[in-house]
């Protein structure tokens, strides 16, 4: 029976969901776990410095293909090994990021699916600027972990400033960190906080949502589970297609066909979602035109 490697910088509780589009997307093409493929699971749980380690366990199980999931863990299997087939799930420019030398003809051994993470982190400031017109100062959350966090900086500082706000950076590598991070925010008078792009973070989204709702911040993150915790909008990929097809994708190499032949994927389609309950809380009122364009409201 072949075996997939399954390499994750997040924890499997919180992934439940993915994992699940993840098994459809295999059995679409006709792999099932138990039946006729085996699956090793290996899950950093938010630390980054594990995933080498991580990655060489499932080098040494011989899988037959690697799915990384998060750009942290298709970067490490980039660096493991140059010939066992990689498909990834990653936020980011796969060309940039190294991981391939072209969207359609990736070449090498690594192919997979990119989704929208950086590339809507000024629709986020635009969004919480939109919902905290008064928010002069805005927060930015950062792991310092993430090697893709300076990349964040970046974006929202030039998105600030062409909104004339002004940017405060607060970091969290733990969630013991963030008692420290949002204390940070209050005293430096954070108007409103943009979480940026992380697995750690988006694995944490409950306790980040409750934390800005505690204390009373208009927030916006990439993943759902925030919003649903108590944080005020979020606005994001779809994970979930984005995994199914890397289920698709691992099932074809099972079959034979060559990571240099599938091209990249780029799942484009983002969701927005506003907690109602959260904005009357903080006594903010959502523009018409944004309820427009809602995909979902919490209320």
């Amino acid at each position: 029976m072949p075996v997939v490697g399954f390499l994750s910088a997040r924890s499997p509780e919180e992934s439940a969901a993915l994992l699940t589009a993840f098994h459809q997307g295999l059995s679409e093409d006709g792999h099932v776990e138990g039946r006729n493929v085996a699956i090793e699971y290996r899950w950093a749980g938010g630390h980054f410095d594990q995933l080498p380690a991580l990655t060489a366990e499932l080098l040494r199980r011989r899988v037959s293909v690697v799915v990384a999931v998060t750009t942290p863990a298709a970067l490490a299997a980039k660096a493991a090994t140059a010939i066992i087939p990689i498909v990834f799930v990653a936020g980011g420019d796969p060309l940039n990021l190294g991981l391939v030398a072209g969207l359609n003809r990736p070449g090498g051994n690594v192919t997979g699916v990119s989704v929208l993470t950086f590339e809507v982190l000024r629709k986020r400031i635009e969004l919480i600027r939109e919902l905290a017109p008064n928010a002069v100062t805005i927060g930015l959350l950062v792991n310092p972990t993430n090697t893709t966090a300076e990349l964040s900086r970046r974006e929202v500082e030039e998105a600030a400033h062409a909104l004339d706000r002004r940017i405060v950076f607060v970091n969290a590598s733990s969630p013991a960190d963030f008692a420290t991070a949002f204390a940070s925010l209050v005293a430096q008078r954070a108007g409103a906080l943009v979480v940026s792009p992380d697995p750690f973070f988006n694995g944490q989204s409950e306790q980040l949502g409750a934390l800005a709702a505690r204390h009373m911040i208009p927030a916006i993150a990439e993943v759902r589970e925030f919003a649903a915790a108590g944080g005020l909008v979020s606005y994001g990929a779809n994970f979930a297609d984005a995994y199914r097809q890397a289920g698709v994708y691992a099932s074809r190499i099972l079959k034979g066909v060559k990571p240099a032949d599938l091209p990249v994927m780029q799942a484009t389609a983002v969701h927005l979602v506003i907690n109602l309950k959260t904005a009357k809380a903080l006594g903010l009122e959502v523009p018409l035109p944004l309820l427009g364009r809602l995909d979902e409201v919490i209320e």
